[in-house]
């Protein structure tokens, strides 16, 4: 295991798709690893890589013998959070009342988690330029 979000499969990096995790020098970092170890360890590890590519590593969804999803384990423990924008709110559901602020930026957590209740993402559209003939 490498933190609590990413782990090493037959000498690959993974980087479990849909979550974030603190990372080892923040606040909770090591008590994700070691939840991961937790889940991981003395079991076979099937990884479903989506093609994406995140820091030199591999990403995907990783599961236990049984079935179970690791990512979903860690966010179930309040020590990993869903990301949205890349797992479709997946693991939403299942995080602890409280793990969002408790892992979020500034003094208590993790710089690229943000506190919201609900995310939302808006498009733009470029607006047209006015020509003189248009006013």
């Amino acid at each position: 295991m490498i933190d609590g979000d990413t782990i090493v499969v037959r000498k690959s990096k993974i980087r479990l798709a849909g979550i974030d995790a603190p990372e080892l020098n923040m606040p909770w970092g090591q008590k994700a690893k070691w939840a991961m170890v937790e889940i991981c360890k003395g079991q076979e590890i099937t990884i479903k890589l989506n093609g994406e590519t995140s820091y030199d590593r591999l990403v995907g969804i990783g599961y236990l013998p049984n079935g179970q999803d690791i990512g979903a384990e860690l966010v179930k423990r309040g020590l990993a959070l869903d990301l949205p924008f890349f797992s479709n709110g997946r693991y939403r559901h299942l995080e602890p009342e409280g793990a969002r602020k408790r892992l979020r930026n500034g003094a208590y957590g993790h710089a690229s988690i943000s506190f919201r209740q609900e995310t939302t993402v808006v498009a733009f559209r470029k607006k047209a330029k006015c020509r003189a003939a248009d006013r």
